[in-house]
């Protein structure tokens, strides 16, 4: 008998999670509700050490303000571990940032969470890029999933959020 697979859907709740982390110099484990009452941007990655990432995850970072000031809170994610995520952190992102990565990158080393998500490849056994905007209530307002290759424009999803938080605070009244 063939499992039935959750099917993300906007308008609906986000598929809550718990994971381990690495965030601010530290391994943590975290739920995506433990970020209820806020934004989520949750950024799925085929893996640290990736051209791709690196460059989006670094753009994200410089961003991080913007977020932050939008009430929004950013978390990465891929198969790899939280030692294999600290490490990317303290050689190469930190450098190419100037500072440690803002945000909580978070470890989906069985793939489940990308499964519950749709966007884990079996055949890779990676995740594929995929970018989840969550509301305060635990709702996904949007989603963009994309092949490895091709990154994602963080200035779109900053558009985005103030959209949602545009039609969000005026109920609809104003798009």
């Amino acid at each position: 008998k063939e499992e039935k697979k959750p099917m993300i859907k906007v308008g609906k709740p986000a598929p809550d999670f718990k994971a381990s982390a690495f965030y601010k110099g530290k391994f943590m484990s975290t739920s995506l509700s433990d970020y209820k009452g806020k934004w989520v941007v949750l950024c799925f990655y085929p893996g640290d050490f990736t051209f791709v990432w690196a460059t989006e995850v670094s753009a994200v970072a410089e961003m991080n303000p913007e977020f932050e000031k939008l009430g929004v809170q950013v978390l990465s994610m891929s198969v790899d571990s939280v030692y294999v995520h600290k490490i990317w952190n303290d050689h190469e992102l930190s450098k190419m940032i100037g500072k440690d990565i803002p945000f909580p990158m978070l470890s989906d080393q069985d793939g489940k969470i990308g499964k519950m998500y749709g966007i884990y490849d079996e055949d890779s056994g990676v995740e594929t890029r995929g970018r989840f905007i969550i509301d305060p209530d635990g709702i996904v307002r949007g989603f963009e999933v994309l092949t490895p290759p091709v990154g994602r424009n963080v200035s779109e999803t900053i558009r985005q959020i103030q959209a949602f938080q545009l039609v969000r605070d005026t109920k609809g009244a104003e798009v």
